[in-house]
């Protein structure tokens, strides 16, 4: 059995090869590499990886020095997966530019995912250099264009919108508008001594999820964190254009985020009553 597309994560794949007790195998590739770019190797026993480069083409890791990863990482060198080869396309029909936007004059195709080298060759992927990333079941998400979304609800002044290829749903961290959630508090009768109170009131959290999910399409957040600082360039997450920096969001947010993905396990496996 081969899986492909979104990475599985290390349990469920040994859950399967107990199960199955037969040959199971996790690639990676893309549309422009012909498909296959690397995949495990037969025999191969540890997993979280995608194996080692197909013999049709190259592999290299290309430091991304704005996301902190390097060929001089340790223990791993980390870096922009780029792949060269006869399997690699020529371009895109009939668009010139985008095709430059990946393929350089060398013919390395820049795939825009994040790899490290583990031990014995073995590639794993770790991140995506572009803001667009894959959820479990497989679909492709832009948080920007999320972002702008819940930017039109009255409670949020600064949202960070996050996901991974390990979980099927969103989480938001949201820095609130202070004057718009003490309007709130107010109009229903809430007291509180300070701020921080306020933003960890689950009444407060539930408004704010609940004015997001009035606006939301299939694309949305399915838990919410509430926090008191803004994102701003002196506490790194914002870069000189005011983009947030999304590698530097998720170090600083980390617990939040793993909290709120821990709610929604708990809470997708309590029985339903």
């Amino acid at each position: 059995m081969a899986s492909g597309a979104s990475p599985l994560s290390p349990d469920v794949m040994d859950f399967l090869k107990i199960c199955f007790g037969g040959h199971i195998i996790e690639g990676y590739g893309m549309t422009e590499t012909s498909c296959v770019i690397s995949c495990m190797d037969e025999g191969d026993i540890l997993s979280g990886h995608v194996g080692s480069p197909n013999p049709a083409c190259e592999i290299k890791l290309v430091d991304v020095p704005e996301m902190n990863y390097t060929s001089d990482d340790q223990p791993y060198p980390r870096g922009e997966i780029c792949v060269r080869g006869p399997i690699v396309f020529q371009g895109y029909y009939k668009d010139e530019m985008q095709t430059r936007e990946v393929l350089d004059e060398d013919g390395w195709l820049h795939t825009g995912d994040i790899g490290l080298w583990h031990t014995g060759g073995r590639l794993k992927i770790i991140d995506r250099k572009k803001n667009i990333f894959k959820l479990a079941q497989g679909e492709y998400i832009a948080p920007e264009k999320i972002e702008n979304v819940y930017a039109k609800c009255k409670f949020i002044a600064q949202c960070f919108i996050y996901g991974d290829s390990l979980n099927s749903s969103l989480v938001a961290i949201v820095s609130v508008d202070q004057d718009a959630l003490k309007a709130w508090a107010s109009s229903q009768g809430i007291k509180y001594k300070d701020l921080e109170q306020l933003y960890n009131d689950p009444r407060a959290r539930a408004a704010v999820q609940a004015e997001m999910d009035a606006l939301r399409g299939f694309e949305f957040a399915k838990s919410v964190t509430l926090v008191l600082e803004p994102f701003t360039m002196e506490n790194g997450l914002l870069t000189p254009t005011f983009k947030i920096k999304r590698a530097q969001a998720k170090a600083y947010f980390a617990k939040a985020i793993s909290n709120m993905y821990v709610e929604l396990t708990t809470s997708d496996s309590s029985p339903v009553k």
